[in-house]
């Protein structure tokens, strides 16, 4: 069992890492971590990522009369907890380029490299709710099986998966890969996408990492 004292300082090495390269800005986003089968550490409502101190990170659920409050989307994290008993981390930010394409209709390529065919095998789209709602939560928790990476319409982003490092990485792919996309289009360079049939030969057979299985739902 992972000590409370490991999620906490793996929670605010997580926040300044987002800040300190562009994966997260100002006081926007929220990341949790699980503590047991019942219960996730979150950042505060309104804290700033890169300098967490050990109150604002709240447990849900809040059974201690604490001055701060859990992030009013704690409630997308907990559905993501509870559909999804193997994953141990949510990040939840908005890094410039994978949100700007999550306010178009555009999908993000996963066929590029290495990295972004594993990782971004599967990116589900979840339409506009506002942040917080029972809608968002609602919609997120019905697909929580379909991806662990999520593209919120004119919103942002939310990677999750069994570590923290892990959903860091998968974080660090999406954006890289967005970027490369929206800077292959400015400059006019044409890409280069692996074949479908590589792809899956890649997933299937490359030993790079255990092929995740979905939900199609």
């Amino acid at each position: 069992m992972v000590l409370e004292n490991e999620i906490i300082s793996d929670l605010q090495r997580t926040g300044k890492f987002l800040m300190d390269n562009n994966l997260a800005w100002g006081t926007s986003g929220n990341i949790s971590s699980r503590k047991d089968n019942s219960s996730f550490y979150i950042t505060a409502s309104g804290t700033y990522m890169g300098d967490l101190k050990k109150e604002d990170l709240i447990v849900v659920p809040n059974k201690l009369n604490q001055e701060k409050r859990p992030s009013k989307e704690f409630p997308f994290h907990k559905a993501l907890y509870d559909n999804r008993p193997e994953i141990n981390a949510v990040l939840h930010s908005a890094p410039f380029y994978s949100t700007l394409l999550s306010c178009t209709s555009t999908n993000i390529p996963s066929n590029y490299f290495v990295e972004a065919m594993y990782y971004l095998e599967r990116v589900t789209r979840i339409k506009y709710h506002h942040p917080g709602s029972t809608n968002l939560a609602k919609e997120i928790g019905d697909k929580a099986e379909t991806s662990n990476v999520f593209l919120l319409e004119n919103h942002g982003v939310i990677v999750c998966d069994t570590s923290i490092n892990e959903a860091i990485m998968a974080l660090q792919t999406l954006e890289f890969t967005s970027k490369m996309f929206v800077k292959s289009l400015e400059s006019g360079l044409t890409m280069n996408h692996l074949s479908v049939n590589v792809v899956e030969d890649f997933l299937n057979n490359s030993g790079y990492k255990k092929r995740r299985k979905w939900s199609d739902s």
